[in-house]
C-alpha cells in the first residue's frame, strides 16, 4: 500500500501487550511508549490479533502512527524463531488457521506443563489463569507470573531458568510451523515478514534455511535489538546491505515481563515507509 499519509518517528515496532504475555492492556503499552518519545509503534503479539483496536483507538488519542502486527510463532528442529508480521490481512484464511492452532497446541501445552509442575510444586491451574487477562493464550509467561505469585521463584527470569527450562523435567514443546512455512503465510496474507531478535544466543539460522526464507517473501530482519549477538549480527547487517533488505530495530517490549523499554531501539522512517508500501494486507492507523 503506497505510503499516502505521513508518519513521524521514532517508531518501535516489537511491543507486546495482555493479548499474549505482556503485562498491560494495549491502550497503556500505547500509552508506554508515548512517553518514551515515540511517534509511530506496532503491537506484534504472539499469533493474534486481538489487541489491535484497542491499541489502534489509543495511538490514534495520543497523535501516533499505528502499525498493526503479529508476532507469528515458528520453529527449526529445536529452536523457536520469530516472525514478525507487519500489516497483514487478520483475515486471511491460511494465517488465521495457523494462528488458531498455535494458539490451541498452547493452550494444552500450559495445562500438561501446570500438571507436571503442580506434583512438585504448590501451584494449581487457577494460579496461572489468575495471571492472564481475557482472550489471552496461556503460555509460559502466565506459569512464570504464576510462579512469582506464589513465591516459587523472584521473577520471569529464574523462572524460566529453572522450573520452565526447556531442558527441565516439566518442558512441554509448542507446535509451530517450520519458518519457510510462517514467512510464506505472512506474505501471503499481505504482510511483511521480518526475522525477530535473528542473531541471539542461538546464534543465525543455517544459511541455506536463510535463502529459502527470503525465496518465500521474507522481507528483513531486526537487527536492533538488545539479545543480538556479534559476530552473527554483523554477517546479518552484511546480508542486508547485499539483498537491500529491510533492517528494523525495536525494544520487544513486555510491561513489567521484561526489563526491555520502548525505545530502546528504533526503526528509522526510511524503513518504516518501506514496510508500509510492501504490505497489501492491511493499513497503518494514522492519528
Amino acid at each position: 500500500m503506497p505510503t499516502t499519509q505521513r508518519f513521524e518517528g521514532p517508531s518501535d515496532l516489537h511491543l507486546h501487550s495482555a493479548h499474549s504475555d505482556g503485562t498491560q492492556p494495549p491502550a497503556e503499552v500505547m500509552a508506554a511508549a508515548h512517553r518514551h518519545g515515540l511517534r509511530t509503534a506496532a503491537l506484534t503479539d504472539h499469533d493474534t490479533t486481538s489487541g489491535w483496536a484497542e491499541a489502534a483507538e489509543a495511538a490514534a488519542s495520543l497523535a501516533m502512527t499505528f502499525l498493526p502486527g503479529m508476532e507469528l510463532s515458528a520453529r527449526h528442529e529445536w529452536r523457536s524463531v520469530h516472525v514478525l508480521a507487519y500489516l497483514p490481512d487478520p483475515d486471511d484464511a491460511d494465517l488465521r488457521a495457523m494462528t488458531e492452532r498455535i494458539r490451541s497446541s498452547r493452550l494444552d501445552r500450559a495445562r500438561i506443563m501446570a500438571d507436571r509442575i503442580s506434583r512438585d510444586y504448590d501451584l494449581v491451574w487457577d494460579d496461572i489463569l489468575e495471571q492472564t487477562s481475557d482472550g489471552a493464550t496461556v503460555g509460559r509467561p502466565h506459569i512464570a507470573d504464576a510462579l512469582v505469585a506464589r513465591g516459587l521463584v523472584r521473577d520471569r527470569a529464574e523462572a524460566f531458568a529453572g522450573i520452565l527450562s526447556p531442558g527441565g523435567d516439566y518442558y512441554v514443546a509448542l507446535y509451530a510451523p517450520d519458518p519457510v512455512t510462517a514467512v510464506a503465510l505472512v506474505a501471503g496474507a499481505g504482510g511483511v515478514p521480518v526475522i525477530a531478535h535473528p542473531a541471539g544466543r542461538a546464534g543465525l539460522l543455517p544459511a541455506k534455511l536463510l535463502e529459502r526464507m527470503l525465496d518465500a517473501g521474507l522481507a528483513g530482519f531486526e537487527l536492533g535489538h538488545r539479545e543480538n549477538r556479534e559476530p552473527a549480527l554483523q554477517k546479518l547487517r552484511d546480508l542486508c546491505r547485499e539483498r537491500d533488505l529491510i533492517v528494523t530495530g525495536s525494544s520487544d517490549y513486555h510491561g513489567l515481563g521484561k526489563p526491555n523499554q520502548p525505545g530502546e531501539h528504533t526503526t528509522s522512517d526510511d524503513m518504516v515507509a518501506r514496510i508500509i508500501d510492501r504490505a497489501t494486507g492491511s493499513a497503518p492507523v494514522y492519528p
